[in-house]
């Protein structure tokens, strides 16, 4: 027993500390690395050839199919591995749950239900659309979609799957509860960091927080057995994945990506080439 309040510390405190290192060291890297800049270049083109509202919905479906494509081979590898590793891992939780902690987990672990944060994205929305004035549209829009992008994409994999649920919980592959956290509030911080200007370290802040939230989402759907270890393990990184497509698209949306030298650059290249394209949409 004492073993499980210890795995439930470690899942706030390793995120805790995980999130500003993994922003600093690798996602510093990953931002300035030539992956990035073919992005931004193909984003730009993009942009430019479709128009913001058409290229952002292209590229948000583009990720999904993407998702589906990679987490697809991960759910069957997990599928396989439900004897090996979720049914011992389920039988030592059973074991040693306590009734009053057991409470606590129950309780925490409906904040990654539908229901409650349905709520939370239909009064985010309005909130930042008031905020947001004359482009109310945007975060209206935006945050909205949040939702059945999530229950969609996860809905197909889980399909696609199949790979059944605890006898003691309806939890699919991968962790929904989990993914809906990440989208949604990471919805919620991507719009505070669109609306003020904020540092560097605010974002990391913001991501971090998200980041422990949707890891103890995570242990609490294993403690009140509603998923297996491996749907809870491919939720953590089935739901940052989505998100960053998703970010992507709403910054692109908005006009924040790619910068305006990118479409610029992207214009002139093509311009020397002969082909004229519609002008690029200036950032906001």
């Amino acid at each position: 027993m004492v073993l499980l309040y210890f795995i439930a510390a470690l899942s706030v405190i390793v995120p805790a500390v995980a999130g500003p290192l993994l922003a600093n060291g690798p996602g510093r890297r990953l931002a300035g690395g030539r992956l990035v800049a073919r992005t931004r270049e193909a984003v730009a083109g993009l942009v430019l050839t479709l128009g913001r509202p058409v290229a952002a919905l292209a590229f948000l479906l583009f990720w999904g199919a993407v998702i589906v494509a990679v987490f697809w081979p991960v759910g069957l590898l997990a599928h396989s591995l439900e004897n090996v590793i979720d049914w011992p891992v389920l039988l030592w939780i059973t074991d040693r749950r306590n009734p009053t902690f057991e409470d606590f987990n129950w309780f925490y672990t409906a904040l990654g239900d539908r229901d409650p944060l349905k709520k939370v994205v239909v009064a985010a929305a309005i909130v930042f659309a008031v905020l947001w004035r004359r482009r109310f549209w945007i975060p209206l829009v935006a945050i909205l979609v949040s939702f059945p992008f999530e229950q969609y994409v996860q809905a197909i994999l889980a399909g696609m799957v199949d790979r059944g649920h605890p006898p003691t919980g309806l939890g699919s592959y991968p962790s929904g509860g989990i993914a809906r956290i990440v989208m949604t509030f990471g919805a919620i911080a991507l719009f505070i960091a669109l609306t003020w200007k904020l540092s560097r370290r605010w974002h990391v802040v913001l991501g971090t927080v998200v980041f422990v939230m949707a890891a103890y989402e995570g242990y609490s759907r294993m403690y009140t057995q509603k998923h297996w270890l491996t749907d809870v393990i491919s939720g953590l990184t089935f739901g940052p994945a989505l998100f960053l497509g998703y970010a992507i698209a709403v910054c692109v949306l908005a006009g924040r990506y790619p910068g305006g030298t990118s479409v610029a650059k992207t214009a002139e290249v093509r311009e020397s080439s002969g082909d004229k394209q519609p002008e690029a949409v200036p950032a906001a």
